[in-house]
C-alpha cells in the first residue's frame, strides 16, 4: 500500500462502518432469527412486517439488521437515538411518515429507535398511536430487558427478538472477510498467527473486533508487514484504553472498579469511578441497577436500609434523568460504600438454590400443607400445624423443613451490629440450630 493510499485510508469511515453488510447474505450471526425458515427471515421474505424490538448486547448487529430489513422491503427508514431525541422529535418523524409518498402505496415507513430503553414514558406514549394504526413500523434496539424498560402498551404491540453474542466461528468469519474485502486492509501484508487475544477482547462483539483489528493494523506504520499474535493485540490495547466507552473495552474495567470500590468500602474511589462512567455517557439507569445489586449482595443485612435507598435511587433516576440524576447516584454510592458489609443473604440463597436443585422431590410436611377439601383433612393435611401467634413470643417450635433436610442451616449471620441482633434472636428461638457464641 503506497503513501497515497495510506493517507486516503485516514479519511475513510472506521472499519466497522466500512464492513457493515447490506443484505442478509452478508450478515454474520443470529442464525436462529435469519437462518432459512427462521422467524425474521420469514417476515422479510413474506413482506408481512410488524413492529419488533431487538434485545441483545452491544455489537451484535441490531442497527445493521434493522437497515437490512428496510432495504430488503424497500421501506423508507427513519432513525432516532433515544439518547438525544425528545417527544417533539418523535412526533416530527410520525408526521413525516404520514406524508411520505411510500406510505400512500401501502408501505409503512420504518422508525428505528436506538437504545429505546432510554426513552421515558411520555416519549414511548408518543409512539403508541402511530404503531397501533400502522403509520409506522417500529424497530427498537436495546441492551436492557424490554420487560422492565418498555411500557406495557407498547411492548404488547411488538415482538421481541433476542440477539446473542457472536460465537468464535462468527468472529473468524468477520476477520477473514475484513482482511480479504476491506478497501484498506486487503492491500496490507497481514499475517494472523494467533486469534485467541483478538477474540477474547472482542467478547462476541463484532464492532469491537473490527475496532481492535484496525488499532492493531494501524500500529504497524510505514506500510510495514503486519503480524498479528496474542502479544501484539494485548500490547496495542494496553496503549489504547485511555477513553471510557460504554460499548467498548473500558466499560467492563470501570464498572468492575466501581463495584469493587463500593464493596471495599472506599467512597472516594467509588464516586470517582461513578464520575468516570457518567462523563463517558454511561446510562444512569445501568448504574442505578448495579447499586441495587450491590445493596442486596454486599451490604445486605448489615444495613437493610441500603436496599431501600438503592431502590429509591433507581426510581428517582428514572424520573428526573440526567444531569440531575448524578446527585442521587452519588449519594447512594457514598452511602453504600460507607456502610457495613455483609453477604450472608447472598451466600444463603446460593446454597439454598444448590440444595433445592437436588431435592425438588422432597415432600413438604403434611402439617404445613393447606387443607381446602374434606379429603385433604382426612389425609392429615394441616394436622399438627401450630399458629405462631397463639404462642408466647409469637413463636412455636415446629420443624418447617422437609424431613430429609431437618436442621439444615443456610443462613449464618455475619459479624456486624445489625446481624448481631439477628443472631441473638435466632440463638434464643432455635438453640438446636444456632449455638450461642462465647
Amino acid at each position: 500500500m503506497n503513501d497515497d493510499n495510506i493517507g486516503r485510508s485516514r479519511m475513510l469511515p472506521p472499519l466497522p462502518e466500512r464492513m457493515r453488510p447490506h443484505d442478509l447474505d452478508g450478515y454474520v450471526g443470529q442464525r436462529h432469527l435469519i437462518g432459512e425458515g427462521c422467524i425474521l427471515r420469514n417476515m422479510i421474505e413474506s413482506g408481512n412486517l410488524s413492529s419488533f424490538i431487538l434485545w441483545g448486547p452491544p455489537g451484535v448487529g441490531k442497527t445493521t439488521l434493522s437497515r437490512i430489513v428496510a432495504k430488503s422491503l424497500n421501506r423508507e427508514f427513519f432513525t432516532l437515538s433515544a439518547v438525544s431525541a425528545g417527544v417533539k422529535d418523535v412526533r416530527d418523524v410520525i408526521e413525516k411518515a404520514r406524508s411520505n409518498s411510500l406510505f400512500s402505496n401501502g408501505l409503512s415507513p420504518i422508525l428505528f429507535i436506538d437504545e429505546i430503553h432510554r426513552f421515558n414514558k411520555s416519549q414511548q406514549d408518543a409512539l403508541l398511536g402511530a404503531v397501533e394504526d400502522g403509520t409506522i413500523v417500529l424497530i427498537g434496539a436495546t441492551t436492557e430487558n424490554p420487560s422492565f424498560e418498555v411500557i406495557t402498551p407498547l411492548l404488547s404491540r411488538c415482538q421481541v427478538f433476542v440477539l446473542k453474542s457472536l460465537e468464535k466461528s462468527d468472529l473468524q468469519q468477520l476477520l477473514d472477510r475484513a482482511l480479504k474485502k476491506d478497501e484498506v486492509l486487503k492491500y496490507r501484508n497481514i499475517t494472523v498467527n494467533e486469534t485467541d487475544a483478538l477474540f477474547r477482547y472482542a467478547a462476541g462483539d463484532a464492532r469491537k473486533l473490527l475496532n481492535i483489528l484496525e488499532i492493531v493494523v494501524g500500529s504497524f506504520t510505514g506500510g510495514k508487514p503486519v503480524v498479528i499474535d496474542n502479544k501484539v493485540v494485548t500490547s496495542c490495547l494496553q496503549e489504547n484504553t485511555a477513553i471510557y466507552d460504554k460499548g467498548g473495552e473500558m466499560h467492563y474495567d470501570v464498572i468492575s472498579a466501581f463495584i469493587k470500590s463500593v464493596r471495599g468500602s472506599d467512597p472516594n474511589a467509588a464516586v470517582y469511578y461513578l464520575a468516570r462512567m457518567l462523563d463517558g455517557g454511561e446510562d444512569p439507569l445501568f448504574i442505578a441497577r448495579r447499586l441495587c445489586i450491590l445493596a442486596a449482595e454486599d451490604v445486605g443485612l448489615a444495613n437493610p436500609n441500603a436496599l431501600l435507598l438503592a431502590n429509591s435511587t433507581f426510581q428517582i433516576v428514572h424520573t428526573i434523568g440526567m444531569p440531575e440524576a448524578r446527585i442521587p447516584l452519588a449519594e447512594c454510592t457514598i452511602y453504600l460504600a460507607s456502610s457495613a458489609k455483609s453477604n450472608s443473604a447472598y451466600i444463603a440463597i446460593n446454597e439454598a438454590l444448590a440444595v433445592a436443585k437436588d431435592t425438588q422431590m422432597a415432600a413438604v410436611p403434611l402439617y404445613l400443607r393447606n387443607a381446602p377439601t374434606k379429603l385433604m383433612e382426612e389425609l392429615g393435611y394441616a394436622d399438627g400445624y401450630k399458629y405462631a401467634h397463639d404462642y408466647p413470643g409469637h413463636f412455636a417450635d415446629l420443624e418447617f423443613m422437609p424431613k430429609e433436610l431437618a436442621g439444615h442451616k443456610f443462613y449464618e449471620p455475619a459479624e456486624n451490629k445489625q446481624e448481631d441482633g439477628l443472631r441473638a434472636r435466632l440463638e434464643n428461638l432455635w438453640p438446636k440450630y444456632y449455638k450461642k457464641q462465647d
